[in-house]
């Protein structure tokens, strides 16, 4: 659920080369990088690791909006002139993250055009998989948004013909991905291991034949 750009050294460089000076911090998994409500002063980058952004409602509902890989954005809304997070950002894995003050960025994107074209292209792709995503959930059964969930996390087409291992993603986050209970979650996920769409074998093995269940009328 994530857009990758170029690779971290050709943005810090491309940034750098602008002027804008950042700094890098290692986080543990599961640490808090920002917290819902406070302020959106800062563009972060993904230098390595998995980050999941949540939101939670006045009714302490949790949802799962997006998880994040290497070479993703996030913290953006500062740039538009947001005040307040509307998310939490929380670590999946170990990570390296790379902060930006945002009116240092975007000073960048009024006077660099390379890196205003770039960023520009990287927000395009970003919404319009936002899109996707809210498609997929208006449409589509709770069993397909997990198998396509699933693929994303994978992130298979990207480099791995047959198959992609990640860390694995707890079964309820995987609930607050699609918008579902944690037992309906673990039924479909043994029920794609019976089906041989996935297994356990050093982390969560996704199998390219998931793609098939999903282009099934």
């Amino acid at each position: 659920m994530a857009h990758e750009p170029k690779g971290a050294v050709d943005v810090l460089a491309m940034l750098q080369a602008a002027g804008v000076t950042g700094t890098v911090a290692s986080y543990a998994e599961k640490q808090i990088i920002f917290a819902q409500g406070s302020p959106a002063d800062t563009l972060y980058y993904i230098i390595r690791g998995r980050v999941k952004l949540t939101v939670v409602s006045s009714r302490g509902k949790e949802a799962v909006i997006s998880i994040l890989h290497r070479n993703s954005f996030f913290g953006e809304g500062g740039l538009a002139g947001q005040r307040v997070r509307l998310a939490t950002a929380t670590t999946l894995t170990e990570c390296s993250v790379a902060a930006f003050k945002s009116k240092d960025v975007r000073s960048v994107i009024q006077e660099k055009h390379d890196f205003s074209e770039f960023f520009i292209s990287y927000l395009l792709s970003r919404n319009a998989r936002i899109e996707e995503d809210l498609a997929d959930q208006l449409v589509n059964p709770s069993e397909k948004r997990l198998a396509r969930a699933l693929l994303l996390l994978a992130r298979l087409g990207k480099d791995d013909a047959l198959g992609s291992v990640y860390p694995r993603v707890d079964q309820e986050t995987l609930a607050q991905m699609i918008g579902t209970t944690r037992s309906r979650v673990s039924f479909f996920m043994n029920k794609f291991r019976r089906q041989g769409f996935i297994d356990y074998d050093g982390g969560l093995r996704v199998h390219r034949s998931l793609l098939n269940f999903i282009l099934r009328d």
